[in-house]
């Protein structure tokens, strides 16, 4: 995925922006779409750690992850001066899971021991500028060895009179259905031990923005989340006291509630701070706060790098025991350390090159990015990525 070919993106770019309407058009004409934005992202990710839930909280956590995405925005004017903007996403992850192998440890091989996850998206969205509103759509899908998700999105937001502030809202659905499968000594062909799964997730953003002054810009969120169906993941085993073990098991319902607030503080012309806070508590009894920090630093007009840190703090579900301490009396159980008490930690740096002339001399080349963070979590799971981004307009 790091390796793509930044010329070959430059000419599919500006193959794409030849394309637009020329500017001699009469201004507000109904025109055909032009190319706003080509968005290049990749991305290497690894892990490692001691506590993999498919082996009951033990057992290794290794894992890779190759993520590619490109996204597309078109847009146009109507006779009515509203601009309609049209986005098309594909991204495509591969990975390798080791802990995954442990599904059926008789194979070579396990489903998802190397597979990949293929999710494209498409968006429309139509502005009126002079009303400061717009209505967008979203529909996506999700598909990778044993899950199928199909996603829809209707949002509206709100700009004020003298464009300080601004109010968004925005539901999503998403529909998955989940590929049944159990580690293979508890395949005793019953009930629930083949076949599919539903897991529905249903939920409402809310964000406000305001300028506080030309210094200080504020942002809230709100987040109300449902889900319903098949939330257990039936190949995570979970060991009892008496050494027998199960498949992992949980309610089939949770409600979630994120809130957030995020502060963008303009020092001057070559400092920006940038604070966000988050809570989080849901129907399981999980309950974490989120706290980041990233100060933009412009070395000159074109370079800037950002150092970041991200601390997290989470109380765990109740439901969570290590292995081999759940009780045999116990409806639901689970031992899997997303799910446990902790703290994580991550730091990291960006760099941001963006000259007037474009990027190696292709003047549609708009911007370059790199970004890396190291994660650490106090459970022993540690963990790398590193992004790229190429930017077109």
């Amino acid at each position: 995925m790091l390796r793509i070919s930044l010329a070959a993106l430059a000419i599919f770019a500006s193959t794409l922006v030849g394309f637009s309407q020329s500017e001699d058009s009469v201004r507000y004409k109904s025109r055909k779409l032009a190319t706003d934005e080509v968005n290049f992202v990749s991305s290497y990710y690894k892990q490692d750690g001691n506590n993999s839930a498919v082996t009951g909280g033990v057992g290794t956590e290794k894992l890779t992850d190759f993520a590619t995405t490109i996204d597309i925005k078109l847009s146009r004017y109507d006779l009515r001066k509203r601009k309609h903007t049209l986005s098309g996403e594909l991204g495509i992850d591969v990975y390798s899971s080791a802990s995954s192998d442990k599904i059926d440890p008789n194979t070579i091989s396990s489903a998802s021991s190397g597979d990949k996850r293929i999710y494209p998206s498409l968006s429309y969205a139509v502005t009126n500028e002079d009303k400061g509103s717009t209505i967008s759509a979203n529909a996506s899908i999700s598909t990778e060895y044993d899950y199928f998700s199909t996603g829809f999105s209707l949002g509206w937001s709100k700009l004020s009179k003298d464009k300080n502030r601004e109010f968004s809202v925005r539901g999503q659905v998403f529909l998955d259905t989940w590929t049944v499968i159990v580690p293979i000594e508890l395949r005793d062909g019953g009930p629930g031990t083949s076949g599919t799964k539903p897991r529905n997730s249903y939920s409402s953003s809310f964000t406000l923005s305001q300028v506080i002054n030309k210094r200080l810009q504020v942002l809230l969120l709100a987040d109300i989340a449902y889900q319903k169906g098949q939330l257990a993941t039936l190949y995570h085993r979970t060991y009892f006291t008496d050494d027998s073990h199960k498949v992992e098991n949980l309610p089939d319902t949770r409600f979630k509630l994120p809130l957030g607030l995020r502060l963008n503080y303009f020092m001057g012309d070559r400092f920006i701070v940038r604070a966000y806070y988050r809570y989080y508590a849901d129907t399981w009894d999980l309950k974490a706060h989120t706290a980041e920090l990233e100060i933009p630093v412009k070395i000159s007009p074109f370079l800037s790098v950002s150092p970041f840190a991200r601390y997290y703090n989470q109380q765990g579900v109740k439901y969570f025991a290590k292995y081999k301490q759940h009780n045999l009396s116990e409806t639901f159980y689970t031992s899997d350390f997303d799910l446990s008490t902790l703290t994580s930690t991550m730091f990291g740096l960006g760099l941001r090159y963006a000259p007037p002339g474009g990027v190696i001399g292709i003047s549609k080349f708009n911007a370059l990015e790199l970004r890396y963070g190291h994660y650490d979590r106090s459970t022993g799971l540690t963990s790398d990525i590193i992004t790229m981004l190429a930017k077109f307009k």
